[in-house]
């Protein structure tokens, strides 16, 4: 058996503006599930019930997974700043079409456009959504 990661994210609310985003930027499948569309729904309050239980992105090599916060009042959701999703390309030009895409309303106090280093190219950037998306090309 092989094991393998994919990126998981948890919103407070908006996963499925974010995901949405995600698949215009990125292009795919793209599946949202609401928790009303699902039996564990009476679990739950009602007014969590539009929420997305599950998000499932996949393009080629990429693939993100996602959900809204479900666990409020109880435990509350704080973005953190040690999560990325790491982008791995070939050409510049293939990463760059992504990158402008993603750093749409990107903050831009920590913005590392897409440049060469020595070992590849390197772009790095928190989105509008305070995720960090790190970007990596070969030489």
């Amino acid at each position: 058996m092989m094991l393998r990661s994919i990126p998981f994210l948890l919103f407070d609310g908006n996963c499925s503006e974010a995901m949405n985003f995600y698949h215009e930027c990125l292009g795919g499948q793209l599946t949202l599930t609401k928790l009303s569309e699902t039996p564990m729904k009476d679990s739950f309050p009602k007014e969590k019930w539009d929420g997305i239980i599950n998000a499932y992105l996949k393009n080629g090599e990429i693939e993100i997974s996602a959900t809204d916060w479900m666990a409020s009042p109880d435990f509350l959701p704080v973005q953190g700043n040690t999560t990325a999703i790491f982008v791995i390309g070939k050409s510049y030009d293939e990463l760059k079409q992504a990158f402008d895409k993603l750093t749409v309303g990107a903050d831009k106090k920590r913005f590392q456009d897409l440049h060469e280093m020595p070992f590849g190219m390197y772009g790095q950037f928190y989105d509008k959504f305070g995720v960090q998306w790190i970007f990596k090309g070969d030489k």
